[in-house]
């Protein structure tokens, strides 16, 4: 596993948060564009959401203590939550000042050049955005996930606000520019609540996603062709970390030798399918029918 410390994404993030905060709060300024206001606000919740990662992804990577047996990653669902609780509020906020805008609309000013302002800041939020969720995809971290999915609504929203403040520029019609702010904030309400929904999932212990269940269900079903018995197979993801454990039923005439040599073998491969894994295993007798009676959820 790369143990190149996450919290390095994270001072990223916060650099291209200030720098998107200073370009978008100089492009509203030269046009007096709600559209363009809602953009700048965004990044203020990018800055809080990059620093609640920061924070996090600090104490995530704390090694496991007597009173955290099982580390301290998690930590990263409350980043990613926060992230999320971020964007619901900033929804709120540019609809209510589109609203407003839409009651009392106001001409806007030197489009061009604080269109062009914008769209810098767009690009320093893609790119930052595009390195995060490689980062965060690959180093299996919903803090840098959420991070660089947040950022990306920041993008399609910057886009969307450039058309719009551009299409007013070119029709006059005024309530273009609160209307697309009205469609952004609806947009991102949806990236808002995918976040939470995760980050409450993942706090709850979550069995691990779909593909990597299926791994480990592979690995298992060739030893089964082998002989080998397997129940009580269950599953958490807790932000990189995963845990797994399992009973394996092998024959009762096996010497606890042979029997332990197996289990480290079923914990390696599990391990190789689910890089950075925590597995543990339970030996049983495969005749014995007790084995059979504590294979339930609350055993």
């Amino acid at each position: 596993m790369n143990s190149k410390p996450l919290t390095r994404y994270a001072w990223l993030s916060i650099a291209a948060a200030v720098a998107t905060i200073l370009l978008k709060g100089a492009a509203w300024w030269l046009t007096d564009s709600v559209g363009l206001l809602s953009d700048a606000l965004e990044s203020f919740v990018n800055l809080a959401g990059a620093v609640m990662a920061l924070w996090m992804l600090g104490l995530a990577a704390l090694p496991p203590d007597e009173n955290h047996a099982y580390g301290h990653t998690k930590a990263e669902y409350f980043a990613s939550g926060f992230e999320g609780l971020l964007i619901l509020a900033a929804a709120g906020g540019i609809g209510v000042t589109a609203i407003l805008r839409l009651l009392h609309p106001q001409p806007l000013e030197q489009v061009s050049l604080g269109l062009g302002i914008s769209l810098l800041a767009s690009l320093v939020n893609f790119f930052t955005a595009q390195v995060l969720l490689r980062a965060g995809k690959s180093r299996g971290s919903i803090a840098l996930e959420a991070d660089g999915r947040h950022l990306m609504t920041d993008v399609w929203t910057s886009v969307g606000v450039i058309a719009g403040v551009g299409a007013v520029a070119l029709t006059g019609w005024l309530w273009l520019d609160p209307l697309l702010a009205l469609v952004v904030a609806v947009h991102i309400l949806a990236t808002g609540w995918e976040l939470v929904h995760r980050s409450a999932s993942g706090l709850m212990d979550e069995a691990l996603p779909p593909a990597r269940q299926a791994a480990v269900d592979a690995l298992l079903d060739h030893y089964r062709q082998r002989g080998i018995g397997f129940h009580a197979v269950r599953s958490r993801q807790a932000g990189t970390r995963a845990f797994v454990t399992l009973h394996v039923l092998v024959p009762g005439v096996w010497t606890v030798q042979k029997a332990h040599a197996l289990a480290e073998e079923v914990e390696a491969g599990i391990r190789e399918a689910v890089p950075g894994a925590n597995v543990m295993t339970h030996l049983e007798p495969l005749e014995d029918p007790l084995s059979h009676a504590d294979i339930d959820l609350d055993r």
